[in-house]
């Protein structure tokens, strides 16, 4: 069976109304669907890649082209774990959590998105909180990092809820503007003092070597 050569398909986040995992094909088609509808107001790009300016149709094509390109280039010092997020079995958006040198580094970055009809609920709070537990209860990391532009209050918001703290700035170049981004940082004691997500794990612990954790 495919899970017994890449047991991540058998990784599942499970909060009280999302369930995180890697996609069916069939369900990664309903993704790049919803990626198609849109993200968010075309006036502003809260992405490094502005890939949410391609038409809705090419926009769809990328979103599969880049999660088949994250697995297919997968190592365990280098690697980006796209997981479909999904609201009582509706595919709601995609979470990310990605780390370089995780052996090293003990260190994980999240990324997301959610389709626009699904903003302003919520999900995304929920969402990162299951990958964060991922990453200090399942993983063993002592730090969590992210970031966003100025322009993406509901993002920061999300990060101020669940206890990150300031971390600094990157100057960026998207849309050929100078974009400053504003990272910020979780450490295992503040996600410990703030973590009030019930998060169930399953499947992870053939993962861990693909993780650089085993």
């Amino acid at each position: 069976m495919l899970i017994d050569h890449w047991p991540l398909f058998g990784l599942r986040l499970t909060t009280p109304r999302l369930e995180l995992r890697l996609p069916s094909g069939d369900e990664l088609a309903a993704l790049a669907d919803l990626a198609a509808e849109g993200v968010h107001d075309p006036d502003r790009m809260p992405f490094t890649v502005p890939w949410t300016d391609l038409a809705p149709l090419e926009r769809a094509r990328s979103v599969v082209q880049h999660h088949w390109l994250q697995l297919g280039t997968w190592t365990s010092g280098n690697w980006a774990l796209n997981l479909a997020v999904f609201e009582h079995g509706r595919i709601v958006g995609q979470q990310t959590i990605a780390a370089r040198d995780y052996a090293t580094l003990r260190e994980v970055d999240t990324g997301s998105w959610i389709g626009l009809r699904h903003q302003g609920r919520g999900i995304g709070t929920e969402m990162r909180s299951a990958v964060l537990h991922l990453a200090f209860a399942g993983l063993q990391a002592t730090d969590a990092v992210s970031g966003a532009f100025a322009d993406n209050p509901s993002s920061f918001r999300v990060s101020e809820k669940l206890g990150y703290e300031p971390d600094g700035i990157q100057r960026l170049t998207v849309r050929e503007k100078v974009t400053v981004m504003r990272r910020v940082r979780l450490s295992r004691t503040q996600w410990e003092s703030r973590q009030r997500t019930t998060v169930t794990i399953d499947g992870l612990t053939p993962c861990l070597p693909l993780l650089g954790a085993g």
